[in-house]
């Protein structure tokens, strides 16, 4: 009757240890399966079997950002522009006139390109 005992008390803990090694294995299993849904590989998968698709977002993020980036240079350009203007108006010595010099020097290319 002993004998049964510890055979049925071993067995319990090889049931514990494979219970414990299960969950361990299912905690693993759903932290590599939220990091694979935050990468959006079947996203990137299902982009790969359509290769037009794929040409097309490309070419819209491609004007996109080309957009961006003469807008921003624009806008950055004119800013510049500006700012040297009004410190070229306050007579400053010598800054003042390097200033001038480079204001009239791009005010006479704007003048000069025709589109």
């Amino acid at each position: 009757m002993r004998r049964e005992k510890a055979v049925v008390a071993s067995d319990k803990g090889i049931a514990g240890d494979q219970a414990e090694k299960l969950n361990r294995v299912e905690k693993l299993v759903r932290t590599v399966s939220e990091q694979m849904e935050r990468t959006r590989i079947a996203d990137y998968a299902l982009l790969l079997n359509k290769p037009w698709r794929l040409l097309w977002l490309n070419l819209i993020s491609g004007i996109s950002r080309g957009v961006g980036i003469a807008l921003g240079f624009t806008f950055f350009a004119a800013t510049i522009i500006y700012v040297l203007q009004v410190l070229g108006a306050l007579n400053l010595p010598i800054i003042g006139d390097y200033i001038a010099d480079i204001v009239r020097i791009v005010q006479r290319q704007l003048e000069l390109t025709t589109y």
